[in-house]
């Protein structure tokens, strides 16, 4: 794959909206998202495509700077309803457990990651209202999976060296 490539969603569905992803090493993963000033149709839009590639890309979490946009925003959906966030913020983290991950802009790769499995979450909500709540489980990994993109942190920065010398699949 050549450097900073991009991936398109699947062509069997629908993507009027869709962008295309950021794949490793493309620059815009490893930059800081900016915060969102404002709430308005432009970053509706963003959410709304987002989505939308989330889906069509069959992924469970997605942030902005995946598409290229550094802005503070992310999307998640494991099957309990879609959560759309801006200027997300881990309040409280408890617990800790290691699992597989993988990661859409990391096509192939897979690697070990400890994460907290309960969180508390703030954010704002793509209608502009101050949201807050617990998860755990999956829905907990996830976000603090997308969460990581926006201060530009990958999986593969997570990645235990282990004896063999594994660096997460890349060189």
């Amino acid at each position: 794959m050549r450097r900073g490539s991009v991936l398109q969603p699947s062509e069997n569905k629908t993507m009027e909206r869709s962008f295309q992803l950021r794949l490793y090493p493309h620059p815009v993963l490893r930059q800081v998202a900016n915060p969102v000033k404002e709430i308005d149709e432009g970053i509706q839009t963003l959410i709304n495509g987002m989505a939308e590639t989330l889906h069509a890309c069959d992924g469970i979490g997605l942030s902005a700077p995946q598409v290229g946009v550094l802005q503070r925003v992310i999307v998640v959906d494991t099957k309990q309803g879609l959560l759309a966030l801006t200027n997300p913020e881990i309040l409280d983290r408890q617990g800790e457990d290691e699992f597989v991950e993988g990661c859409l802009s990391l096509p192939n790769v897979r690697v070990n990651v400890d994460r907290n499995n309960l969180i508390v979450v703030r954010g704002t909500t793509a209608e502009g209202e101050e949201f807050q709540q617990e998860y755990s489980g999956l829905e907990a990994r996830v976000i603090q999976h997308v969460f990581d993109h926006l201060n530009g942190v990958l999986i593969i920065d997570h990645a235990r060296r282990r004896e063999s010398g594994n660096n997460g699949g890349l060189e």
